[in-house]
């Protein structure tokens, strides 16, 4: 019993800024690995940036050095700060985490995502 929601997508033009906030809420034990994918029409789900529990991030090369992603583990949240955003940046935006449940069992959560549009 996991839950994942989103908040912080909408429209923006070429080189503006947005931040996006996911909070898990739930049964669970702990939260491994965070992190933002996106899905662009046309296009597969594909990995944006991730975080490991103790900050270790990773980007995808499109988005090094425009992007941070961030997490708080107090309050089982991840962030995404994007700045400098472009057209190609347009997608729905998921929050994905790696839950370790009661039961020890290890699974998947995904928000319902959030759309980002930039425009030209």
């Amino acid at each position: 019993q996991v839950q994942l929601v989103e908040s912080g997508g909408g429209l923006v033009q070429a080189g503006g800024s947005l931040r996006l906030s996911c909070a898990a809420s739930g049964r669970f034990v702990t939260i491994n690995l965070m992190g933002w994918y996106r899905q662009a029409p046309g296009r597969l789900r594909e990995l944006v940036a991730s975080i490991t529990r103790t900050g270790v991030p990773n980007y995808a090369d499109s988005v090094k050095g425009r992007f941070t992603i961030s997490r708080d583990n107090a309050k089982n949240t991840v962030a995404l700060q994007m700045n400098s955003l472009k057209p190609e940046d347009t997608a729905v935006y998921y929050c994905n985490a790696e839950v370790m449940m009661w039961n020890n069992r290890v699974t998947a959560a995904w928000g319902q995502g959030t759309q980002v549009t930039v425009s030209s």
